[in-house]
């Protein structure tokens, strides 16, 4: 093989490793064959959030939204679908933990709400064993000593993280109202948690709930019957988690309402001092 012919087969072969291609050559005194074979194309990274709060539903219509975008602006076509995320969360199983003080086989709450990266080859399957590996972990860091000692189950604390989910927007009142809540079951007071009643009905928070609504006798209706509802009815993130499992200690307060023109809420253990506050705030008077 002449000098300039070996020169520009390695030249070649350098070309190729440079562009992620296997190359083999092979020549004699003036000729050099190439066959080059290209790997495959890595799969796109792609990431789908869902908020701490979501629903089963809302999760579902996110990832049909990311699949939308991924093919729109991505160019690629996810394996992932709204039904094939909704059939893998009814085939899905809650943390063994839990299913003894569970009445009905429902994966709300234990979809733990977080970022996380996919391909267009993830399966339905895959995303919902992610979104359960999270939430055994993150649980598994929660102090569940003070709810016990409470009589409570740990399915009861992720149902009252839940409802705190809903209610607050306001970090610091988190344990605030997780105080009201645990204050009221000790009482055997309703809990009066709007956002049951909404959950039970399919009714969206942009919609005001009617007095047909609030009286429907539905086991989510939380005005009309004591207890903890029979089902988380959001996905909650940790922080609202850690806070159902530890109140706020010393603190009588049986009642809150939001502050006009505010996500904070004014908390009261007196009855006739909620009331006042109500009407004072514009909201109703009797």
């Amino acid at each position: 093989m002449s000098r300039l012919v070996a020169i520009g087969a390695a030249a070649l072969v350098l070309a190729a490793a440079a562009f992620g291609v296997t190359a083999w050559v092979a020549g004699g005194d003036d000729d050099a064959t190439v066959a080059a074979t290209t790997a495959p194309a890595p799969p796109t990274r792609l990431r789908i959030i869902f908020p701490e709060g979501f629903t089963i539903a809302e999760m579902a219509d996110r990832v049909a939204a990311v699949r939308q975008i991924a093919i729109g602006k991505r160019g690629v076509t996810p394996r992932l679908t709204r039904a094939g995320y909704l059939r893998a969360v009814d085939a899905a199983k809650a943390p063994a933990r839990f299913r003894k003080d569970m009445t009905r086989p429902s994966l709300e709450g234990f979809l733990f709400p977080a970022s996380y990266e996919f391909t267009e080859r993830t399966t339905a399957r895959e995303l919902v064993a992610d979104q359960l590996r999270a939430f055994r972990q993150r649980f598994g860091t929660v102090d569940l000593s003070y709810a016990r000692s409470k009589n409570l189950t740990p399915y009861d604390v992720l149902i009252i993280a839940s409802m705190i989910e809903e209610e607050t927007a306001v970090p610091r009142e988190r344990r605030l109202v997780s105080a009201v809540i645990y204050n009221r079951l000790r009482n055997r007071m309703p809990l009066g948690i709007d956002a049951t009643i909404r959950y039970g009905l399919g009714i969206p928070g942009t919609k005001s709930l009617t007095k047909k609504a609030l009286r429907t006798d539905s086991p989510y209706n939380t005005r009309l019957r004591p207890g903890l509802p029979p089902t988380p009815v959001t996905n909650p993130g940790l922080a609202s988690i850690k806070a159902a499992a530890s109140p706020a200690r010393a603190v009588d307060y049986l009642y809150y309402v939001r502050k006009p023109r505010s996500t904070a809420h004014y908390f009261t253990a007196d009855e006739a001092d909620f009331l006042r506050k109500v009407c004072e705030f514009g909201y109703a008077c009797d």
